[in-house]
C-alpha cells in the first residue's frame, strides 16, 4: 500500500512573484551604526590627563569621594625613593662607625671602649677579606684557613671567658667575634708589611711578628675587661688566650 505525499508545485518559470521575492532577498542592508551626538558636548565629562593639572588638584572617586594621594598618609602611606633609608643602614653597614673603631685599636694603650659597645659583623668581614688580599699577594690561597680560625678563635675566647667568670658572664658569643674581628688590624698590617721583608731575614721577621701579635694581644683583652663584668680579675688567663690566637694567625703571615 503507498503512502501519498503533499508536495507544493515549483515554478521553473521564473515569475514575476518569485523574482520580485528573491530581488527583495538580495537587497543589502546596511551594518548598525550608534546614533552620533548632535553636538560636541556630551553627558560623559571630559577628564584631562595633564600631569601638571593632576598634580595641583585632587582626582575624585567613583563615589563622589577624593583618592587620597601617598603623601596624604603620612607614615602609614606608601613611601617614596626620597624617605627611603640608604643601603647601607638597611644592611646594618656604617662606615663611620667602622672607621672609629678601626682607629680605636691604632692605640692599644687607650682603647675607646665606648665605641665598641655596639658590636658588628661588617667591621671584621673587611679585615678578614684585607688579610685573605694581602696573604694572596705573597702567593698564599687561605681564605678557607683564616675565616675558620677566625671562627674557632671566636668560639675559644667565648668559651674561656665564660668558664672563669661563671654566671657571671655577660659577653655572647656575637661580642666575641666583633673583638676578635677588629683586633685582627695588626695582623692584617703585618701581612702587609711582610710583602717588602725578603724571606732571607729571619730574625727580624720574628721580631716584626713578636711586636704586631703583642699588639693585638693587648688590645683584644683590653676591650674583652672593659666590656665584660668581672673580667679585671681574669686579665692574665683572658690576655693568655688572645695571645695564643693571634699567634696562629701571625704563624700563617710569616710561614
Amino acid at each position: 500500500m503507498t503512502k501519498e505525499f503533499a508536495v507544493p508545485p515549483v515554478d521553473f518559470a521564473g515569475g514575476s512573484t518569485a523574482g520580485a521575492n528573491f530581488q527583495q532577498r538580495r537587497v543589502p542592508t546596511a551594518p548598525f551604526q550608534p546614533p552620533r551626538p548632535s553636538s560636541v558636548s556630551s553627558s560623559i565629562p571630559f577628564m584631562s590627563f595633564d600631569a601638571a593639572s593632576a598634580a595641583a588638584s585632587t582626582p575624585a572617586g567613583p563615589f563622589g569621594g577624593t583618592i587620597a594621594s601617598s603623601s596624604s598618609f603620612g607614615g602609614g602611606g606608601y613611601a617614596s625613593f626620597e624617605d627611603e633609608e640608604p643601603l647601607l643602614d638597611e644592611l646594618g653597614i656604617r662606615p663611620d662607625q667602622i672607621w672609629k673603631k678601626t682607629r680605636s685599636i691604632l692605640n692599644p694603650f687607650r682603647i675607646n671602649k665606648t665605641v665598641h659597645k655596639d658590636s658588628d659583623l661588617s667591621g671584621p668581614i673587611f679585615l678578614y677579606l684585607a688579610l685573605c688580599l694581602f696573604q694572596l699577594l705573597a702567593g698564599k690561597i687561605q681564605f678557607g684557613v683564616i675565616l675558620g680560625w677566625v671562627v674557632v678563635s671566636s668560639i675559644f675566647l667565648y668559651i674561656v671567658f665564660n668558664m672563669l667568670a661563671g654566671r657571671n658572664g655577660n659577653l655572647n658569643l656575637h661580642t666575641c667575634t666583633s673583638l676578635v674581628g677588629y683586633s685582627l688590624l695588626p695582623v692584617v698590617m703585618l701581612s702587609a708589611v711582610s710583602l717588602f721583608v725578603p724571606q732571607g731575614a729571619g730574625p727580624v721577621r720574628f721580631v716584626i711578628a713578636a711586636a704586631f701579635v703583642l699588639w693585638a694581644t693587648r688590645a683584644c683583652s683590653n676591650l674583652v675587661v672593659s666590656l665584660a663584668d668581672g673580667g679585671e680579675e681574669h686579665r692574665g688567663l683572658i690576655s693568655y688566650a688572645c695571645f695564643l690566637i693571634y699567634t696562629l694567625f701571625t704563624l700563617l703571615v710569616i710561614f
